[in-house]
């Protein structure tokens, strides 16, 4: 070689603006700096390899492009088969994996930008340079590291509320092309014994589209029959059917207190035993459970930042009862009709306020709440409210639901999503009237075939005419309505009766005069005016 060219090779790297911006211009080294910045930021590794450490740029390279081709296959799993991809991050040892590896990619990629910084060298750069190069430096790193350990415990928690909520166990068949899954409101409290599911509905999913049906089941239901290999079949060998005192909602306290070895290795017998009511009822087989406690619903709302509901009619928050009576004092407050932004303790009541009306204007509610819930319930939302949602229901949710088949019902709530839930309440308004006392003695063969009805697509049942009757608590009128898409319950015209006991015009109704009905206990009149408040939609 000859050395005039050695001389000249050795002078260019001397004078190399990249590895050498002592001997640089300024507006060079100012270049550099947000060059050098930017490959860390886009290609980690990379400002190593140009200006500074090239094994260590190689290293971190590989590790670069290593990661690009897993978010890549991670990209296309998501597109061709979005249940596995769930599953693999919501189970328990790959889910660790993730998060130790999110936790090393941030570390990693911080020392890259600080080591990118020293290649930079700031005291060469402008004096009023350097605070912006710091600046950006600080942002760049809290954005990408920052934002991979925040991402790691997210990760943590959707880890413990997953492990907390779903059980261990085998995987959950479609039956007849369907999954069925019981929902229970529990309402457990230091003024009751045990739990008492006071709102208690059976969701069957299509596996394939995941259009959805809600089976409500009335709290006073009697007379539930028992499936021949449900151990209870033996017990009540003609249904749950002691009289007043076996409704449907006390079958859970009574199997926990006097037979809960009928379900042995079961973590709840109770639950069990609901199932197995709810699929004699509906001739329907019934999968899995989801208790929700009441009480604690009110923080899962908070945590959505609150649903929006088209309100029917005034709907009562209710006081406490008046010592030995069955009564309660005046409400304490009342949620007015029109569309409402209710935050969790407006929505609790709002789903199980029955005073002055029927438990079947309360089922109307109930699944009007659900299906904001549903509806309202987007990725926007989730991702922003993750912690506070992810706490909530680690908090008031017990289920027997699998783990492992969290994708494929992730999967199915996400395609239920763009449908409307169809809604079938097995009582009144849908079965019978207030008169013919359909709960107490239910046509059980008349509700199998409008279940097997409304599952095939097949139901048309037309709405029926409203029986208009004022009523007090638990005894208020139950007209017939449509079921498909409504939720009337109420009458045709949606008049009520004149409460003016003979005046010469309407009172209008505001929350004061209703106050004032409930000051001087005229149920009948309060049952005539709130006889609409199971009219309602998702905002």
């Amino acid at each position: 070689m000859d050395p005039r060219n050695k001389e000249n090779d050795g002078a260019g790297l001397l004078t190399d603006p990249v590895r050498n911006p002592q001997s640089a211009p300024p507006h060079i080294r100012t270049k550099r700096a947000f060059i050098l910045l930017l490959l860390t930021l886009l290609l980690p590794g990379s400002a190593q390899v140009v200006a500074g450490n090239r094994r260590l740029g190689r290293r971190a390279l590989q590790v670069t492009f290593t990661v690009w081709a897993l978010v890549l296959a991670a990209l296309v799993l998501a597109l061709t088969n979005r249940i596995m991809l769930v599953n693999l991050v919501t189970n328990g040892w790959t889910s660790f994996i993730l998060m130790v590896a999110l936790i090393l990619l941030a570390v990693g990629w911080a020392l890259l930008f600080l080591n990118t910084l020293r290649i930079i060298r700031p005291p060469l750069l402008e004096r009023r340079m350097r605070p912006l190069i710091a600046g950006l430096l600080t942002v760049l790193v809290v954005g990408t590291s920052g934002g991979l350990a925040y991402g790691a415990y997210m990760l943590n928690i959707s880890r413990h509320a997953v492990g907390s909520i779903f059980a261990s166990g085998p995987s959950l068949d479609p039956v007849d092309g369907r999954y069925n899954f019981m929902l229970m409101g529990g309402d457990a409290g230091e003024d009751r014994t045990g739990l008492r599911p006071d709102s208690m509905s059976v969701i069957s999913v299509d596996a394939k589209t995941g259009k959805s049906i809600t089976f409500s089941l009335p709290r006073n239901f009697q007379n539930a029959p028992f499936p021949a290999d449900s151990p209870l079949a033996e017990v009540y060998p003609d249904g749950y059917n002691c009289g007043d005192e076996c409704i449907l909602n006390s079958l859970y306290q009574t199997v926990m207190e006097n037979y809960p070895d009928l379900y042995p290795g079961s973590a709840d017998p109770g639950a069990e035993a609901m199932m197995d009511a709810a699929s004699g009822i509906l001739d329907l087989e019934v999968q899995a459970y989801v208790i929700v406690d009441m009480e604690g619903f009110s923080k899962l709302i908070d945590a959505m930042g609150g649903i929006t509901i088209n309100v029917g009619g005034w709907v009562p928050i209710t006081a406490g009862e008046i010592p030995g009576t069955n009564r309660h004092y005046p409400p304490d407050g009342w949620i007015a009709p029109g569309t409402q932004k209710m935050d969790g303790y407006t929505a609790l009541w709002y789903a199980r306020s029955r005073e002055f009306v029927t438990d079947y204007h309360r089922i109307a509610r109930q699944q009007c709440v659900q299906q904001a819930m549903v509806s309202q319930l987007d990725p926007a939302t989730l991702l922003t409210r993750f912690q506070a949602i992810a706490s909530a229901g680690e908090q008031i949710v017990e289920t027997d639901l699998p783990q492992d088949q969290l994708g494929s019902f992730l999967d199915l709530a996400l395609k239920a999503k763009g449908q409307p839930m169809e809604r079938l309440t097995i009582g009144p308004p849908d079965f019978g009237t207030a008169a013919d006392n359909f709960v107490t003695y239910p046509d059980f063969d008349e509700i199998h075939a409008r279940v097997a009805e409304k599952i095939s697509g097949q139901d048309a049942q037309p709405a029926a005419p409203a029986e208009e009757a004022p009523a007090g608590e638990g005894a208020a009128a139950e007209p017939e309505v449509g079921t498909d898409t409504s939720t009337d319950i109420g009458t045709e015209t949606g008049e009520v009766a004149d409460p003016g006991a003979g005046a010469a015009e309407e009172p209008e109704i505001t929350q004061e005069y209703l106050q004032y009905l409930a000051e001087i206990q005229d149920d009948a009149t309060l049952g005539a005016l709130l006889n609409n408040n199971g009219n309602c939609s998702p905002g």
